[in-house]
């Protein structure tokens, strides 16, 4: 048997790769090959497309939301009527907004629904999230049912329960008919009480609004925490009281701003339930702006009424934003 030449059954082996050559002041200009037009085009898609696609939204809420403000801001100084008026003349239309009654009455109509609407909204809505967060049975049910009213448009919320408190078709009709003769609900057609059925309406919509955050926020709190107090000896109550409902500090500023909001708006719950009546006795800041800039032919006060609205949004929202900055600053 001949032998198998040695050449024949060993690979030649590679010589090692150079290594880059070493930096010095000849070669620090050296440039990297640059990318492939591609892969340059996809790295600008990625970074510009995001931005083209959002400019459409930003640009409309430039202009109709903070164009819009400008707008209504300069018209509030100007003498404006039926139709725009741009010369300036200062804060005359805040001077005949100030003495008008009408304006104060919507004011303090404001102020009595704003405050009732938003106390009884998050006492009923916590309650609701408490016992919901007990795992009772038919939770799911339950909690659709809650909700089900802010399903519903204001509007619609405010033509049901004028139907319900009309004294000649819905609750004091109803109960005369069971024979309660004596039985007197009223409120709809009482100027001193007629705010109080806009309060009513407005619970019955926003309250379990109310309760999903809570409830939201009740489920994040952390269980361990909830057990060690337990084996501690603390009693559900005090649990609740001392730390579970005290780790809902942010869920509160939202619920805050959120009814905040609502109420100062609120427009067509009112037009819908009172129009404002009896009178104007349920009259409130957006009813004055919408009839005396639009059925009045008074745009500059109805655009000052409109200022002083956003004043009132602003006058509750910066100190609810700073006292959330400052608590989340301090680890609160």
């Amino acid at each position: 048997m001949s032998a198998t030449p040695l050449s024949s059954t060993v690979r030649p082996v590679a010589p090692p790769a150079k290594a880059p050559p070493p930096r010095s002041a000849a070669n620090d200009s050296y440039v990297p090959p640059s990318l492939p037009a591609t892969s340059r085009f996809g790295a600008l898609a990625d970074e510009w497309l995001p931005r083209l696609v959002l400019s459409p939204t930003i640009v409309a809420s430039l202009v109709f939301v903070y164009g819009f403000i400008a707008l209504t801001a300069y018209l509030s100084l100007t003498e404006s009527r039926m139709m725009p008026n741009f010369e300036f003349a200062g804060l005359v239309q805040y001077e005949r907004l100030f003495g008008i009654e009408r304006w104060w009455v919507s004011a303090s109509n404001l102020g009595i629904f704003g405050g009732l609407f938003i106390l009884v909204c998050l006492a009923i809505g916590l309650m609701m999230a408490v016992l919901l967060d007990q795992r009772i049975r038919h939770e799911g049910a339950l909690r659709a049912i809650y909700l089900y009213p802010m399903a519903l448009s204001f509007i619609v919320t405010g033509a049901a329960w004028k139907w319900i408190l009309n004294p000649g078709l819905g609750l004091e009709k109803m109960m005369h008919d069971w024979g309660f003769t004596n039985f007197t609900f009223d409120w709809l057609v009482n100027s001193d009480m007629a705010i109080y059925t806009v309060v009513i309406a407005g619970v019955w919509q926003s309250s379990g609004f109310v309760m999903a955050l809570f409830l939201a926020g009740l489920r994040s709190v952390d269980d361990s925490i909830i057990k060690a107090a337990m084996v501690d000896g603390a009693s559900l109550p005090t649990i609740y009281r001392r730390i579970v409902i005290p780790s809902l500090r942010p869920v509160f500023f939202s619920v805050l701003l959120v009814l905040a909001h609502i109420a100062i708006k609120s427009f067509d719950l009112v037009m819908a339930l009172t129009a404002g009546g009896p009178g104007t006795s349920s009259d409130v800041p957006a009813i004055f702006m919408y009839q005396f800039s639009f059925t009045r032919g008074q745009l500059g006060l109805g655009a000052a009424s409109a200022m002083m609205m956003l004043a009132t949004v602003l006058a509750v929202l910066v100190p609810l934003m700073y006292l959330e900055t400052k608590g989340a600053r301090h680890g609160r």
